[in-house]
């Protein structure tokens, strides 16, 4: 069992943490609103600090799971930052989806403390973090991910390295650019069959088990349909999440069209009032056209 450190107790976080609590790791958790982290500790057990520096003293792992780029290096890198109070010889995993380049930054930062680094952003969503079923993909060394790897699976169902460091979070913004084509389908699809006066759900029992099948179909189809949009990623996380994806696109020359026009489509729904409604609210676009 492991000593580690959370800091982040977002809707992801705050059950990851408990995951590796329940499973015999001590656990120590930083948030930025202590109030939050101390009813975990009321729910879990474990320990609270105060900032990431005293949640990191005497870690052998230190999990970051945090907004975005700039609240990534703050907790770390940051007054009172975790790199503060972590030990060498010590890994820190970094779960938030960031960008590359901050991640490949990190990483020669810590390794002149002979701290080792392991981007691991996740996908599964709020439901797979409270179920302990998370995807993770990772990038960096592959002796260290080995070693941090059956602390992950505590709240993961697959932990696999892709690649050298930075490659978690690209293979993170490939998961996103697929979602955002698929749910726009989906989104298109249901559309089309309440405007032919079709019902939706027959419909989707009968081509969820054809090619049409997906993720998205199969958890999200329901809500859709009643236009409740109250479940799962939000639309202000998810253009995060893309124009990180479109910025890489135009470093490495990738066309990606369709992920643009799904972002376009994201800020229309922000400006109808869905910035927090999760992202199969591309559906409340749509219905609000065919008006």
């Amino acid at each position: 069992m492991a000593n580690v450190a959370f800091i982040g107790l977002g809707v992801m976080g705050y059950p990851m943490a408990a995951h590796l609590q329940n499973n015999g790791h001590q656990v120590t958790v930083y948030n930025r609103t202590t109030a939050k982290a101390e009813q975990w500790v009321v729910e879990n057990g474990g320990k609270l600090a105060l900032s990431p520096k005293e949640a990191a003293v005497g870690q052998d792992i230190v999990f970051t799971c945090v907004g975005n780029d700039l609240d990534l290096k703050q907790v770390i890198l940051g007054d009172n930052g975790a790199l503060a109070g972590m030990k060498s010889g010590s890994i820190l995993v970094d779960h938030t989806t960031a960008s590359a380049e901050v991640a490949r930054e990190l990483a020669k930062t810590l390794a002149q403390h002979e701290i080792d680094f392991i981007d691991a952003p996740v996908s599964g969503g709020q439901a797979g973090a409270e179920n302990g079923v998370l995807t993770v993909m990772a990038g960096g060394d592959e002796s260290v991910f080995n070693s941090v790897k059956p602390v992950i699976k505590s709240f993961a169902r697959c932990a696999e390295l892709i690649g050298e460091t930075g490659a978690g979070q690209l293979a993170k913004m490939v998961n996103q650019i697929c979602i955002a084509g698929v749910v726009q389908g989906l989104a298109e699809g249901l559309n089309f069959a309440k405007r032919a006066g079709l019902d939706g759900e027959k419909v989707v029992e009968v081509i969820s088990k054809g090619a049409a099948q997906s993720w998205q179909m199969e958890n999200r189809y329901q809500t859709m349909l009643k236009g409740k949009y109250d479940f799962g990623f939000a639309v202000d996380w998810m253009r995060k999440d893309l124009s990180i994806a479109l910025d890489e696109a135009r470093k490495n020359g990738s066309a990606l069209p369709l992920t643009a026009m799904v972002d376009q489509y994201y800020a229309e729904v922000q400006n109808i009032g869905g910035s927090r409604w999760d992202t199969s609210s591309l559906m409340a676009r749509l219905e609000k056209l065919s008006k």
